[in-house]
């Protein structure tokens, strides 16, 4: 992702609208709003912005020419914090991804926890925590690459749900959280 793109995805109702896309998939301005509990014509601005960054596209063939249908588009976005740290324009929509990333996990962690779900899709979920590891910065980002290779390996596997049991499948989520922590003294 380049600094213009993520100017562009920067803002909590865009980042909001987009998570809704993807996860969902396509809706009008009217259905988002409705969702969202905001004024279509902002949802409508904010779709035409997410456009313009080639986060979403039109779904040609849908709706009508006063109702336009929204899909997210199926491409990897990568953001390395890196390469907008040191940069005063785009420090400022790092902030705010950052800060709206971590608050939309949250949220779907919490939302989680507050379900009643069956003892099955229950005892499958999990929050867990290590706190006991001492690595090194390569053997962090080799852990990170490792558990990123397991996550894409089942993603592979279930075929867009066309796996034997799709019947019984649902749509999961997988947040990782890995970083590093200050010792008590550096603190």
């Amino acid at each position: 992702m380049d600094a213009r793109s993520l100017r562009g995805l920067a803002h909590p109702l865009r980042m909001r609208i987009l998570d809704l896309l993807a996860l969902d998939g396509a809706d009008t301005a009217t259905g988002l709003g409705r969702r969202l509990g905001e004024n279509t014509g902002t949802v409508s601005w904010h779709l035409r912005h997410l456009a313009d960054h080639g986060f979403i596209e039109e779904e040609t063939g849908r709706g009508t020419r006063r109702e336009r249908w929204w899909r997210a588009v199926r491409v990897a976005h990568r953001l390395d914090t890196n390469d907008f740290r040191d940069d005063p324009d785009s420090r400022g929509a790092l902030a705010v991804y950052l800060h709206e990333t971590v608050h939309r996990d949250f949220g779907q962690v919490t939302t989680y926890l507050a379900e009643d779900w069956s003892p099955e899709w229950r005892d499958a979920g999990t929050l867990s925590r290590w706190q006991d590891l001492r690595l090194t910065p390569d053997q962090l980002a080799a852990l990170n690459a490792e558990l990123e290779a397991v996550v894409v390996r089942h993603r592979a596997a279930a075929g867009g749900g066309a796996a034997p049991d799709a019947e019984t499948a649902r749509p999961v989520m997988v947040q990782l959280q890995s970083f590093p922590r200050r010792e008590r003294d550096e603190r």
